[in-house]
């Protein structure tokens, strides 16, 4: 589930050497999300077209439980379909789905490490999307694959799978005057 290499940091061809962007994408998302548009098509047509004799009640529930569950797979899924990440001199950012939430920032003062980790799963943190678990701390997960961790000075940790983890990792230890290198073990 990789996409291409899209910016020139990629290609080798860097014309803003203090900033570095990466992504990933989940291209099983949008099979949910049809799945959420069909529950609301369902629950539309019932709505206009129901030759339901038993009452308005079981219409009227029907129609609501039919359009709130399409509104929440649509939506629930769409803002993870992929994330773009971004490091300059100053902060990290992550943004999910097309409209850039949910969104977060922390400022590369507050990180202590960084580290490359080649396999994180939605098992370990419970699914997709934003995640927190008490001795992981919190993550960004749209795929399985690879992704970064740091280390935060508060002794959090925060975790997002992006394509081409090592090269952002790299990036954010040479800002920090850290060793490069060094996996994360258990992202």
């Amino acid at each position: 589930m990789r996409d291409q290499p899209h910016d020139d940091a990629e290609r080798g061809t860097d014309p803003h050497p203090d900033i570095w962007t990466g992504r990933a994408t989940n291209r099983v998302q949008w099979l949910l999300a049809c799945a959420g548009a069909a529950c609301m098509a369902l629950g539309i047509e019932l709505a206009v077209d129901s030759p339901w004799t038993s009452g308005i009640a079981p219409l009227v529930m029907s129609v609501v439980g039919c359009v709130a569950a399409g509104l929440l797979m649509l939506f629930g899924t769409l803002a993870f379909v992929h994330v773009a990440v971004r490091v300059d001199t100053e902060a990290l950012e992550v943004r999910c789905g097309h409209m850039g939430l949910p969104r977060r920032r922390i400022p590369l003062s507050h990180v202590v490490g960084a580290e490359f980790a080649p396999k994180i799963t939605p098992q370990q943190w419970g699914g997709w999307g934003c995640r927190w678990r008490p001795e992981k701390g919190t993550a960004v997960v749209v795929r399985r694959g690879e992704g970064l961790v740091l280390k935060l000075g508060d002794g959090r940790k925060f975790t997002v799978t992006v394509d081409d983890a090592q090269t952002a990792v790299d990036f954010i230890r040479k800002r920090l005057m850290l060793p490069t290198g060094g996996t994360a073990q258990g992202a």
